[in-house]
């Protein structure tokens, strides 16, 4: 038996979205407790030509949020890329846990077999079905920023563990 599509994807995401949040949270309490602007962390990088923590976010939530409502035929609100601080990182995740919540099972039922085409700016994106979609772009997609995120605030001096990434149980 195949599990359904919203069964594989929407309770997983918003799990990982949550600990995201309290990787967020933990960041801006070791700035805090340290006298760090936080706005350091939001703006660092792994690499010189990796995006900023705070794109990588931006990306990720982008990823679920437009992939599920493309699955479950929502649209997706459209975010402002303008986040700066922490709190502003945070409330992109709550609105994006927020729209997640809202999509219902049987909305994305079916979907395993959709289609899927899309376009990031000048390239086109096609998927033979919304399963390969959801397994081969949303979801390596998601975690590649989530991990990045997490490995941002880490190579800052965080003090992170993998509970703190994949929750605890």
């Amino acid at each position: 038996m195949q599990v359904p599509m919203y069964e594989l994807s929407v309770p997983m995401i918003i799990n990982m979205l949550e600990n995201l949040s309290e990787i967020l949270n933990k960041a801006q309490r070791f700035a805090d407790k340290r006298k760090i602007d936080s706005t350091i962390y939001v703006n660092s990088r792994l690499i010189a030509d990796m995006y900023p923590l705070s794109r990588q976010i931006q990306i990720g939530t982008d990823m679920v949020r437009k992939g599920i409502g493309r699955l479950a035929g929502k649209n997706a609100p459209s975010y402002s890329d303008n986040e700066k601080t922490i709190k502003q990182l945070q409330s992109r995740i709550t609105k994006t846990i927020s729209f997640l919540k809202k999509i219902k099972p049987a909305q994305m039922a079916g979907s395993e077999n959709k289609y899927i085409e899309f376009s990031i700016r000048d390239k086109k994106f096609t998927f033979k079905n919304g399963e390969d979609y959801l397994k081969r772009w949303i979801i390596p997609h998601f975690f590649f920023h989530v991990t990045t995120t997490y490995n941002i605030l880490r190579m800052n001096g965080v003090n992170l563990g993998k509970w703190d990434f994949t929750g605890k149980f």
